[in-house]
């Protein structure tokens, strides 16, 4: 097998890891299904979210930067991991103790404003798409180079994987993967970090 059957072999076999895990770790009620609940230890919820920060969307998109702005590009990576630690401690820990399960809710209970919650939602939307788009292009960008198919249909890959894992799992199961892609993405960044040093 060359290179390229190679190349199929383990990209298919982390999407399979994924979707295990996903599935493995299911919901078993409608509350983990729209929310992890107490079960996910917050070392886990920290991978979780840490494998958000070091996902497609953000990594290439700060390398690049960088490379083209040289040391001027690294205020962009401050600012990204800056705004991260700002949601981390701020707002995150407080979800769970107002009991939401998203910022437009939490804002709303927070500020008892029904006008603060529209603004948030709106915010997080338009946040979210944006995300969603860098991720997606992200996806496809990757996996045409990886298996040669078009970017195009990279992001519809993406997406069926994604959307299975999702479905059937809850956000619980999207939990647990985000914790598998975190391992998977750490040992990819230390092992080359490793054998150069």
């Amino acid at each position: 097998m060359g290179a390229a059957g190679w190349t199929w072999v383990l990209v298919a076999a982390s999407f399979g890891l994924y979707y295990a895990v996903g599935v493995w770790a299911r919901a078993r009620t409608s509350r983990e299904y729209y929310a992890t609940d107490r079960p996910v230890p917050p070392v886990l919820n920290g991978m979780a979210t840490a494998a958000d920060w070091i996902s497609a969307a953000s990594f290439m998109s700060m390398a690049g930067i960088i490379a083209l702005g040289g040391r001027d590009g690294s205020a962009y990576l401050m600012g990204w991991t800056g705004g991260y630690v700002l949601l981390a401690v701020l707002v995150a820990p407080y979800l769970r103790q107002y009991g939401r399960y998203t910022v437009p809710q939490f804002v709303g209970e927070r500020y008892y404003s029904r006008r603060a919650r529209v603004v948030a939602l709106l915010c997080a939307v338009a946040i979210s798409f944006t995300y969603l788009a860098a991720q997606l292009r992200g996806v496809g960008l990757v996996l045409s180079h990886l298996l040669g198919v078009s970017a195009g249909a990279g992001v519809l890959w993406g997406l069926v994987v994604v959307f299975l894992y999702a479905a059937l799992g809850g956000l619980r199961g999207v939990t647990s993967s985000q914790v598998a892609q975190y391992l998977v993405m750490v040992t990819a960044f230390l092992i080359p970090a490793v054998l150069m040093s």
